[in-house]
């Protein structure tokens, strides 16, 4: 008989992890940061709650850090075998692994410096860039669809979960004693209206479910009435001078805004701006997303191959790069100098840049010098989390704090509640009308409380019995 523990992503969103075991097998799917308060983020330097040596193989379902962010940590502690994900998941945890070590090691320097002066001990990152080296060396990409034995007992399959390039819904057939259960995990599942990526694909059965509950308690706003109102902002924006500035997450995000400031472009409504994606870790994501344009859907495929403003300089520079295609007047500013040089920019520029909740990266400094300007815009395409700086000007904050110095905010504050990457509380249910409730069970995570609850009555009101686990519970099946 199969067990699964629940070690993470059932008490909030984050620190997705859950292991299964069968009589022959150990597998870990998922590994992820945990993130938030400073007391939720402790939880990452603690040890694993299992031998991490007797695991036979782990299974990624994207490239979130919420999903993946301790794998290279699982690694420094004795984990010696494959990690499987899907191929683009692959090449996108290089991106971000690589860039979460590399803020882990400087933000460690910058501590220890203090505490140094302050007779304090020394701190470690979680895990370094060369512990990141040696874990994708033991990660291996396969296709969706393509049925992998990973133990002697255990068979996966990875299906599209359309959250973002690569995330997967993970099949898992357990065979025991002439007989087959199959667990499924949901993992992220894509917001059927955003761009790019193709609708999350369907479950025909399932003995146990693991649902994401992200927005379990609401609806997004339409995705019409979404891109006309960008489509104001943007125009308005631009008629009026200044610059645009929108900070956006580099996974996702960044290239949905990218497709849709192309389609206003086709459309004629660009005419006075350059677009310029200031971010070297949006940008590698990018050049990612180019290179799996297979998995796109058919419809924004069509969209950009059918473009009528290309322009053949794009063409000769970007040859098969879609995006740019569609978008001409991209440019990438990928050194600090380009970086620095847009401060001096006072009109015609609309700026995407990280972080998307500006508590970092070179969003900060295009903030400060355009925020005091009233004829600025800065356009919020992503959730602002409370307590972040991008949260304290949604909320009206007359006065923006950066390096000591107060910058005046007179610019105009927008905020775009339609670009969600996940599925909406109708959509999940949708997700889920496909399966029978009498013969599969159950379980919501990854969702705040309140979203797991609200899902929880949703679901169970159309004939489910679903179950809200705890942090180390153990079910078998």
């Amino acid at each position: 008989m199969a067990q699964l523990t629940f070690y993470g992503a059932v008490e909030g969103v984050t620190g997705s992890m859950y292991l299964l075991e069968t009589d022959k097998s150990r597998v870990l799917l998922d590994c992820g940061l945990f993130q938030g308060r400073q007391e939720i983020e402790d939880a990452n330097s603690r040890p694993f709650p299992f031998q991490v040596d007797q695991i036979d193989a782990v299974v990624l379902s994207h490239a979130h850090l919420d999903h993946s962010g301790r794998l290279p940590f699982l690694i420094s502690e004795g984990y010696s075998r494959e990690i499987i994900m899907t191929s683009a998941t692959c090449d996108l945890i290089e991106v971000l692994l690589n860039d979460a070590a590399s803020l882990q090691q400087r933000d460690a320097e910058w501590e220890n410096k203090r505490n140094k002066r302050a007779g304090k001990p020394l701190i470690t990152p979680l895990f370094t860039l060369h512990d990141v080296e040696k874990t994708l060396n033991h990660c291996r990409g396969v296709p969706y669809h393509q049925i992998n034995r990973i133990t002697e007992d255990v068979t996966i399959k990875f299906l599209d979960a359309g959250h973002i390039l690569g995330s997967s819904i993970v099949e898992i057939s357990v065979d025991e004693e002439n007989k087959t259960k199959k667990m499924v995990f949901s993992g992220d599942l894509g917001n059927s209206q955003a761009a790019l990526l193709k609708d999350p694909e369907v479950v025909n059965s399932a003995d146990v479910l693991l649902l994401e509950s992200t927005y379990g308690d609401r609806e997004h706003r339409s995705i019409s009435d979404t891109l006309e109102e960008f489509e104001e902002i943007i125009v308005s924006a631009s008629q009026n001078g200044g610059n645009i500035l929108i900070p956006s997450f580099a996974v996702g995000r960044t290239q949905e805004i990218i497709f849709r400031l192309g389609e206003l472009y086709q459309q004629g409504k660009l005419n006075r701006q350059v677009v310029y994606l200031d971010s070297p870790m949006a940008i590698a994501v990018t050049e990612i997303y180019h290179r799996y344009q297979n998995v796109y859907n058919r419809e924004d495929t069509n969209t950009m191959e059918n473009g009528t403003r290309g322009g053949r300089e794009a063409e000769k520079r970007f040859h098969d790069n879609s995006l740019h295609r569609f978008l001409p007047i991209l440019r990438y500013t990928t050194s600090t100098a380009e970086s620095i040089a847009l401060n001096r920019l006072e009109s015609g520029g609309i700026i995407i840049a990280g972080s998307g909740m500006c508590n970092g990266g070179r969003i900060r400094h295009h903030l400060k010098h355009n925020l005091w300007r009233s004829k600025s815009h800065v356009v919020f395409v992503g959730f602002q989390a409370e307590g972040t700086p991008g949260r304290a000007l949604v909320d009206g904050a007359k006065v923006f704090k950066i390096g000591g110095e107060r910058i005046a905010v007179k610019a105009e504050i927008h905020t775009m509640g339609g670009f969600s990457a996940h599925a909406s509380q109708r959509q999940l249910i949708e997700w889920l009308s496909s399966l029978e409730p009498s013969k599969t069970r159950l379980y919501l995570v990854h969702g705040e409380e309140n979203a797991k609850k609200a899902l929880q009555v949703a679901v169970n009101e159309r004939g489910w019995s679903a179950q809200i686990p705890s942090l180390g519970e153990v079910i078998t099946f």
